[in-house]
């Protein structure tokens, strides 16, 4: 974890529209301030310093975006803008977000909230907001054309209005929406439930399920890729650089994901079994869930899912796509397995005396380390106390201890096991194999 996040203030001279209306110099001043964030870490929750009470949520690897009250509105404000994300330390990509981030931070309201939301373009291209599965007024929905003018580059325009419905939503440009969607442009919302207490947890972590296609070496997403993505992320981060999600032995635990990728991912939980709790529509009814381990989350949905952290230890969580949990330099290196290159190698070792055979056993890089190009991710990664984790993409932890506070997201390092609980080398006698009946036919009862 960092320190809280540092704020700057927000417009200097610059010429803006709110509504399609000039603003004038006091106009200008009176909106509210756009908090920025550079940090790729996890931020502390922003307990709401007024307004109803709720329990706020923790953004992997990002933040919630602090808001003003005036005249009884909430107000918020966002600015598009090019940005610079680290994926992974050893890498930085170029691409669009808000208030500093991609995605942008996380917006939490309460159910019944009036809520007003100033954006503000800095990007080269026209755009606009999508509340992606909020009920409200048509003109308030984003689609540009269809229900707004597109927010011009150096505009403001301003969204206005009641959160109606308690849930997880997220929001996203609907102007050249490929595009900026490509390039990063997206975030998460909250709806919190007015009754504070309704399906309240311990823990509550967010995220969204982003891709990009970035060659080996590049910082700029290709924006026309359909399918052929090379970095899986959560939150535009790539394991080893997402962080774990750190709970407390029993706590109840939620873990909100929303998919704006272009592909389904199943998510998958170790060493516990969650159940579905909601949806982009709404809370699933106790009666309607069922245990499970993997959920699959498709394109535009969102998944909660809960679970009571009743097993200490440092457990996986990750996407089930094997290809998801690899970086760019692995998706189209051929299949070596069973092949003999000693013949090849030898001649090739006279042109490039480093040269080394790889993946005629299989993928493991264990501990080789090879030169990348610059500004790019080897495509398995980490490691853990006992040796390579060999992951990245869609990977992390959940990082359940005892005597943690109730706020305390810290991470606590790696679980240490009780003695003779993990597994270990045989080192006696190899077991006899089962011999077959002497008849070679197995009997049956009758």
């Amino acid at each position: 974890m960092t320190t809280p996040m540092t704020r700057r203030a927000f417009l200097q001279g610059s010429a803006l529209a709110v509504s399609s209306a000039a603003v004038t110099r006091v106009g200008a001043a009176s909106l509210p301030e756009a908090a920025q964030q550079q940090s790729p870490l996890t931020q502390p929750p922003l307990a709401p310093p007024n307004g109803r009470p709720y329990q706020p949520v923790v953004t992997l690897n990002g933040w919630t975006l602090p808001w003003r009250m005036k005249d009884g509105v909430k107000e918020f404000h966002l600015v598009a803008e090019p940005v610079v994300r680290e994926i992974a330390p050893g890498m930085k990509a170029h691409l669009w977000g808000y208030n500093g981030q991609s995605p942008g931070p996380t917006i939490e309201v309460v159910e019944g909230d009036r809520v007003r939301i100033f954006v503000t373009n800095r990007l080269p291209e026209a755009t606009s907001v999508h509340w992606h599965g909020q009920r409200l007024p048509n003109g308030m929905d984003g689609v540009a054309g269809l229900t707004q003018p597109a927010i011009p580059p150096g505009k403001t325009y301003v969204y206005e209005f009641t959160a109606r419905r308690a849930g997880t939503f997220m929001y996203h440009p609907h102007a050249d929406e490929m595009v900026q969607m490509a390039m990063g442009m997206m975030g998460f919302w909250v709806t919190h439930p007015k009754n504070p207490d309704f399906m309240r947890v311990d823990r509550d972590f967010v995220f969204l399920l982003n891709a990009y296609d970035i060659a080996p070496g590049a910082a700029t997403p290709k924006v026309n890729t359909m399918l052929d993505f090379n970095l899986w992320t959560w939150n535009s981060r790539a394991f080893p650089g997402i962080d774990p999600l750190v709970v407390r032995h029993n706590d109840r635990v939620r873990i909100r994901v929303g998919n704006l990728t272009m592909t389904n991912h199943p998510i998958h939980l170790h060493g516990h079994e969650f159940a579905v709790t909601g949806t982009d529509g709404g809370w699933v009814p106790p009666a309607a869930r069922w245990p499970e381990v993997s959920t699959d989350i498709a394109v535009g949905q969102m998944r909660a899912i809960e679970f009571d952290a009743t097993e200490e230890g440092d457990w996986a969580l990750h996407c089930h796509k094997a290809h998801h949990t690899m970086n760019a330099m692995g998706h189209d290196v051929p299949t070596m397995i069973g092949v003999d290159q000693s013949g090849v190698a030898e001649k090739i070792a006279k042109l490039i005396p480093d040269y080394m055979v790889m993946g005629d056993k299989g993928g493991a890089m264990g501990d080789m380390e090879m030169p990348l190009p610059d500004n790019t991710l080897p495509m398995m990664s980490g490691r853990g106390p006992y040796g390579p984790i060999e992951m990245g993409g869609m990977f992390s932890t959940v990082k359940v201890r005892r005597g943690l506070a109730r706020d305390d997201y810290r991470d606590p390092g790696w679980y240490r096991p009780p003695t003779g609980s993990v597994a270990y080398e045989w080192k006696g006698t190899p077991p006899a194999a089962p011999q077959a009946p002497a008849d070679g036919h197995h009997h049956q009862h009758r």
